[in-house]
């Protein structure tokens, strides 16, 4: 019976642990987790037209129709790497982020939101950059 007790409360002290913390900051550190909020953050502004202020002070940003981002999800944020992103570096980002289109909108041919650039300046995020995709079926 002892075993169960210290079983039953590493159980709930871990509980308690992950409930204080988003299981986004466990995989992907505080620092990823802010980029996945502030782009959860983004998506609902730019769905709503209003992506613009996201925008980094003399960013010239395509935000495409309102529609676009409709559905979309933050996927997996990334220490911007120059290599991978060549057009992109000029506007030195600090992270990527890629963007995720709901199944019921995949269709050949549109065009979506595919990743985010963001520069960190003085610890809040803003937009440098967004590549856009096409499905391609």
């Amino acid at each position: 019976m002892p075993r169960a007790a210290v079983a039953l409360a590493l159980i709930a002290v871990a509980g308690v642990s992950l409930t204080a913390c988003s299981l986004d900051s466990l995989i992907w550190g505080a620092d990823g987790a802010h980029v996945i909020s502030t782009t959860e953050q983004l998506i609902d502004a730019a769905s709503a037209g209003d992506g613009a202020a996201f925008a980094c002070d003399g960013a010239e940003v395509e935000w495409g129709e309102s529609a676009a981002w409709s559905g979309l999800s933050a996927e997996e944020p990334e220490k911007f790497v120059a290599e991978h992103w060549p057009e992109q570096a000029e506007d030195d980002p600090s992270w990527s982020i890629n963007l995720s289109l709901p199944f019921e909108r995949v269709e050949s041919a549109t065009r979506f939101p595919g990743d985010v650039f963001y520069r960190d300046e003085a610890g809040e995020l803003c937009v440098v950059d967004v590549a856009w995709a096409t499905v391609i079926r």
